[in-house]
């Protein structure tokens, strides 16, 4: 059984992206990608919102065809074509994509039962709207937060719509050289 895993970028304020859903703040590099690929290698289902799926959908399919490729293009791309990828969204189509399942409004009753079904994580990319439905139904079981040193004053929050208190427990921390931490959390329910 695997679980809900966040990946979400996060300013120092709090917020996800801009007011507009700009992330040109977000700090990202070699270092970064070769940390992120690590863990990311260690599953084969990612789970996104429409809005960041069809932005995904646009790049990696072809990414590392493309002239200049970088190292992360070639490697992600090859990970992202093999992923199964499950899409939070109510107007998608899943016959439209190779390897994904496109899951509505019942949601929250789907995604335990491929909790169960999936082996490895089921790791969550950025898909703020995504992420504050799932914690609105305890469905995150750990986070991986990237904070950027950067203040946005206002934005997408990473955390809305927790219905009652959760305890984090940290397992791990990671600074990069950028000035960007991650930090990995365990959600503790019942505790």
């Amino acid at each position: 059984m695997g679980n809900i895993v966040l990946f979400m970028h996060c300013s120092l304020d709090g917020f996800a992206a801009g007011t507009k859903g700009e992330m040109n703040w977000i700090q990202v590099d070699q270092e970064l990608f070769d940390y992120v690929e690590e863990r990311i290698a260690q599953t084969n289902t990612a789970l996104y919102g429409r809005v960041t799926f069809q932005m995904m959908e646009s790049y990696w399919p072809t990414a590392a065809d493309q002239p200049g490729a970088t190292k992360h293009d070639k490697v992600h791309a090859v990970w992202y074509k093999n992923a199964h990828k499950v899409v939070l969204s109510n107007t998608l189509n899943e016959a439209d994509f190779k390897n994904t399942t496109v899951i509505g409004k019942n949601y929250a009753s789907i995604l335990p039962k491929l909790k169960e079904e999936t082996k490895g994580d089921i790791l969550l990319f950025g898909s703020p709207s995504t992420a504050h439905a799932l914690l609105a139904e305890n469905l995150i079981d750990e986070c991986w937060i990237f904070i950027n040193p950067v203040l946005l004053g206002e934005g997408i929050p990473v955390f809305k719509g927790i219905k009652e208190k959760e305890k984090l427990k940290l397992l791990k921390t990671h600074v990069f050289s950028s000035g960007v931490v991650c930090l990995n959390y365990d959600v503790q329910r019942g505790n």
